[in-house]
């Protein structure tokens, strides 16, 4: 399929509003009353909108309430306000959001033919990979308003015969020829871009498949923009949003304790089920906390020559960002894969690497007292033991939560995996990383699992150190079956 030019009838991407629906009170505080949750047997919340209209009444109150999902919106709510509130910066607190929202997005040919049918009609030969199509004919001006509508900006980019990847200015965006997939960290407004994303597939004839939108609670909630004040007030703008509302009819979760880290998902289903699912059917992600200092200062660039006789500033940047990578160990993570790695001043990294079909993901905040490091990837394998272990390994957080979101059958597929392990099994011993060092034991605190629409399956788990081992105790850990590679 090719990219056909816009029509004389339809508008430039760029004028793609928002067109929010919104009943707005008076009061500076408002508490959107419209949803009810319900505890779910697995140690999740249900946020259902299927019983409860399209539209949402916001009540005032005179009080301020403890309640996690309470929403504050602008009391002078506008259908404009939609385009204008992402593109104002919040002044910097001092404090950095490191936990990236994430999108996905995956859509379907309106002429029911699939990836591969594509590729064979286009080709003699059924090998692939398949030609570009779809999603990987956006033009790079595409791509930049969304980008834009998400506060964000592209910085690089890789590629290789299944997707594209960009690093962003706030984390990562991936495209294939059917599924694009964002995450940005800080005070991004994501959720903003999602419209222009539909109306994209429209005009490549495209429909909308699957939609998911995750995020672990944030540490900073008041530095975020709308629509990410709280996880109602995202939700609310999906329900409420005139070019959304229409196509998405998904629920919304909550998975973990309310009172430690935890973790909001929202999926919206409209896969066909006769058709093959779609490849990349697994996503694990890693989020560390408070990680090791001398690791942490790896990730500041005047810890390196910041320029070299006859280079430009771009090879500068370039070269620190691979002596970075080098330097902590990352590429050993991701053997093989193609690298697109980006160091920032002061401080800060992000990484993309890709390897056929799959991608990995890495954005780093070294400041002390808030470090955040974290690692996404898709790769589909039978074990992920060792994966974590390495990723742990190399960074020695104080703590971490981990995710995974796959089909049923991919979850099938897995064999390894301390999310799906019992208590004893799930615990994750590092070695000293110096004779002067203890080694570190990790205790899963606690664990939510829960299946959502047809056959998604969403897992997090919280993990913290239990103890420290000398070079004996960590022998001892070993034997229990602990793996490294």
């Amino acid at each position: 399929m090719t990219h056909n030019p816009k029509s004389k009838n339809e508008l430039p991407i760029s004028s793609i509003t928002s067109d929010y629906i919104y009943e707005s009170g008076s009061s500076k505080n408002s508490d959107i009353s419209c949803y009810s949750s319900s505890p779910h047997p697995t140690g999740t919340t249900t946020h259902d909108r299927s019983q409860h209209p399209k539209s949402c009444t916001v009540t005032s109150t005179n009080s301020t309430s403890t309640n996690p999902h309470d929403v504050h919106i602008p009391p002078a709510f506008s259908i404009d306000f939609d385009n204008e509130s992402g593109e104002v910066d919040r002044e910097y607190t001092g404090q950095f959001e490191g936990p990236e929202k994430t999108l996905e997005v995956c859509f379907r040919r309106k002429d029911g033919m699939t990836e591969m049918d594509h590729s064979q009609f286009q080709s003699d030969s059924s090998t692939f990979p398949p030609p570009k199509a779809g999603l990987r004919l956006l033009r790079r001006s595409d791509l930049d308003h969304i980008c834009k509508r998400a506060r964000c900006t592209i910085l690089s980019s890789i590629s290789n015969q299944y997707l594209d990847a960009y690093v962003l200015s706030e984390s990562s965006l991936f495209v294939y020829n059917y599924m694009i997939v964002i995450k940005t960290c800080g005070t991004t407004t994501l959720l903003r871009c999602l419209a222009v994303l539909i109306e994209l597939g429209r005009r490549l004839d495209l429909e909308l498949d699957w939609v998911g939108y995750s995020r672990k609670n944030f540490n900073f909630p008041d530095d975020q923009c709308f629509p990410h004040g709280s996880f109602t007030q995202e939700l609310e703008y999906l329900y409420g949003h005139k070019r959304l509302c229409e196509k998405l009819d998904g629920n919304g979760y909550t998975l973990g304790p309310i009172t430690d880290d935890h973790w909001f998902v929202f999926v919206a289903d409209q896969t066909i089920r006769s058709k093959p699912d779609m490849e990349n059917d697994r996503v694990l992600n890693i989020m560390m906390f408070d990680f090791d200092l001398d690791v942490a200062d790896l990730f500041y660039y005047d810890k390196y020559q910041r320029k070299k006789e006859g280079e430009t500033e771009e090879q500068a940047v370039k070269r620190i960002s691979m002596e970075q990578t080098k330097a902590a160990g990352i590429d050993a993570l991701c053997p093989g894969a193609l690298f697109d790695a980006r160091a920032f001043e002061p401080c800060g990294y992000s990484m993309n690497a890709i390897l056929y079909k799959s991608y990995y993901t890495m954005h780093i905040t070294p400041e002390e007292g808030s470090s955040y490091a974290s690692f996404e990837t898709n790769q589909k394998l039978a074990s992920y033991t060792s994966l974590i272990n390495n990723v742990i390994r190399t960074f020695r957080p104080r703590r971490f939560v981990m995710t995974l979101m796959a089909d049923e059958g991919g979850l099938r597929e897995i064999k390894g995996n301390p999310l799906l392990d019992t208590s004893e099994f799930s615990k994750i011993a590092v070695p000293p990383k110096s004779k002067y060092n203890a080694g570190l034991v990790y205790k899963r605190t606690n664990i939510a699992s829960i299946k959502v629409e047809s056959d998604c399956c969403c897992m997090m788990g919280n993990w913290t150190i239990a103890h420290e081992l000398g070079d004996r105790d960590f022998n001892e850990q070993r034997h229990r079956g602990m793996s490294f590679t």
